[in-house]
Formats: C-alpha cells, sequence, structure tokens
C-alpha cells in the first residue's frame, strides 16, 4: 500500500498535533507515511525523504512544526506537490510558527491551516485528493455531515437539559426544524463569465480587487481556466450562494477578502472542495490574515500569506498537478524564471 500522504514532524514532541491528522486519515481510509525529521538539525534527511517520497507517489505533504517551524517551506523547496502547514503552539500562543509559515515568498506557498490544527491538515489534504479520485472526495463529504449533525445534536445534548426561569427550550426547537438546502436560481448561471472553468475566484469588495487579479494573471500563465465574482456573503447572500452553486464543475475555489474574511468562511460553508483564502489588509492598514486561517475543525481554508495572491495561484497550480504533468512542467518553468530573475 503505496501512502498518498507524508506527515512530517520538526520534533517528536510534535506527535500530538500529527494523532489529529491521523485521526482524520484513518477515518477517511487514506495510507499516510509518518517521519520526525527538522528542517535545522537533520536538513539532510528532510531533503531526501521528501525527494525519495515525491517520486514513489507521495501526493501531499503535510509538515507540523512549532518555534520558527522552517519545515513546511524546506519541505516545499524539494517537491512540486502541494505542501500544507500546521503550526504549533510552543511559544508566544504559536503566533511566531503561523507567521513563518504562512508568509511564504512567490512561488513557494504553503496552504497553511490554524495553530494546532493537524485534523483541518488532514482534512485539507483529502480535499486535495478528492479532485481526482471520487470515492475520497465522497468519504470527505460524509465527514463534514459529521461535522454538522454534532453541532445539530448539541441542541438537544447540551441546550434541552438547561432549566432556568426564563428559557423556551421548545420555542423553535432544532430537531423540529425543516433545514431547507439552497439551490442556485434558473438564471443564476447568467452570474458567471465561464461556469466551466476549473478555478473560482469570489472577492469580497472591489477594493480587493487587485490582489484578485495577480491570482487570474498566474493561473493564465498555468493554463488554469478560471472564473471571477465580486460578492460579498454579508451584503449579498443570495447572489453569493448562486454564484457558488453555479461553478458545478470549478476544482478549487479562491475567496480574496479583508474585513473579518467573510467570504472565504462562506465559501468553506457551500462547498466541499478546497478553498484557498487570500487574507487582505483593508484601508486602514489592518490584515485579516487570522480570520482566514483560524477556522474549526472540519472547514479547513488553506491560507496563504498577506495580500500574495500570486501564491494562491501557484497552491491551485500545484493542487491541481497532482494528477496533470503539464502544469507541473509550466510551474518548473514559472518558479525557474523568477529564481532566475
Amino acid at each position: 500500500m503505496t501512502p498518498k500522504i507524508m506527515i512530517i514532524l520538526g520534533s517528536g514532541s510534535d506527535i500530538a498535533i500529527a494523532e489529529k491528522s491521523m485521526d482524520i486519515l484513518d477515518k477517511l481510509e487514506i495510507p499516510y507515511s509518518l517521519k520526525i525529521a527538522s528542517a535545522h538539525r537533520t536538513p539532510n534527511l528532510v531533503r531526501e525523504i521528501v525527494i525519495q517520497g515525491t517520486d514513489a507517489g507521495i501526493e501531499v505533504f503535510i509538515g507540523i512544526a512549532g518555534l520558527a517551524a522552517h519545515l513546511p517551506g524546506t519541505i516545499a523547496a524539494f517537491t512540486p506537490r502541494p505542501v500544507i502547514g500546521v503550526p504549533v503552539d510552543v511559544k508566544t500562543a504559536g503566533m511566531d510558527s503561523l507567521q513563518s509559515i504562512v508568509q511564504m515568498p512567490y512561488p513557494s506557498p504553503i496552504a497553511t491551516v490554524g495553530i494546532d490544527r493537524g485534523d483541518n491538515a488532514a482534512i485539507l489534504a483529502a480535499q486535495f485528493i478528492g479532485l481526482h479520485d471520487e470515492e475520497v472526495h465522497k468519504r470527505v463529504v460524509e465527514l463534514r455531515k459529521e461535522y454538522a449533525r454534532k453541532v445539530i445534536n448539541s441542541n438537544e445534548e447540551l441546550i434541552q437539559p438547561i432549566d432556568r426561569p426564563y428559557i423556551n427550550n421548545n420555542f423553535l426547537r432544532i430537531k423540529d426544524l425543516e433545514i431547507n438546502k439552497v439551490e442556485a436560481d434558473e438564471d443564476a448561471r447568467k452570474c458567471c463569465k465561464n461556469m466551466d472553468a476549473e478555478v473560482a475566484i469570489i472577492v469580497g469588495r472591489q477594493t480587493d480587487v487587485p490582489v484578485a487579479k495577480k491570482v487570474s494573471a498566474i493561473l493564465d500563465r498555468l493554463k488554469i481556466t478560471h472564473d471571477t465574482k465580486v460578492v460579498c456573503p454579508i451584503r449579498s447572500n443570495r447572489k453569493f450562494i448562486n454564484y457558488v452553486n453555479s461553478m458545478k464543475n470549478a476544482k478549487i475555489f479562491i475567496g480574496v477578502s479583508s474585513n473579518s474574511s467573510q467570504v472565504t468562511g462562506g465559501i468553506v460553508g457551500i462547498t466541499a472542495r478546497p478553498v484557498i483564502g487570500v487574507p487582505c489588509t483593508n484601508e486602514n492598514g489592518d490584515d485579516y490574515m487570522l480570520t482566514t486561517v483560524s477556522m474549526p475543525p472540519g472547514v479547513p481554508v488553506a491560507t496563504v500569506g498577506i495580500n500574495n495572491g500570486k501564491n494562491a495561484a501557484v497552491l491551485a497550480g500545484e493542487i491541481l498537478s497532482i494528477d496533470n504533468p503539464e502544469i507541473v512542467q509550466l510551474l518548473d518553468k514559472l518558479k525557474d524564471k523568477k529564481i532566475n530573475l
């Protein structure tokens, strides 16, 4: 059984975070490999297991590291495969690790998840693999339903037993509610310029469009079809849902947003396909990296650096290249050109 995913720990002390990943991968029945190798103490070991792992058929790498957390970036240096980074809380509440992993230079993205979120890293890896393995995709969809049921069931388990003078537990009791799935309107296709695109780019507001244009420019160079829509899930909820549901052929969604990053959160609530998040700075200079990356269990967002639309496009290319050698070649040319500059 050849593993599809390799999990690399920067230290044996990170094993508890790796166990979160392994629990998910066991449930999803995806074979994986687990190694310990330090980017600083054993750099040659990292290089060899990544190169040999890639040659042997590893499709996704997960790097788990704390402190300086250079391991995911080191992994990315030796493979064209997508790399998921899991920052670990060792010091400063894990913020040092998070910044080290997510703020990667172009064209070397790391699909970063929240601090200590080994579970979300495994789900994200499964979503990547599910793009060319329908059985894995179906299992991811079922896993997401489990997370949803847990939320719904908590109303009966936690809320109903509460006994207070003024609480009415039977008002809109959740177990009795009919929860309707919102389908795309018949004319919703009109909101898409290219509804057959492989990548859908959703921009939260006009001021974030320049970052989205950087995504488009790199996707064009990688010959990946894409569509772009400016729509806010808060101000135009119906249009937002219509657009996501209409992009049925999209393999990857890229959310570009500032001001609380509701775009990426809105997308992951609708689709089980991979979502890449590009946090932006607003006119006040505030950035929204934390509100993009710190997602709850079950709904990961592959976050790249602030305003780094180019890296979002490269990451999309790496994900799609798992079963497309032509994109691997285009990525190699793109990276070589950047280095030669």
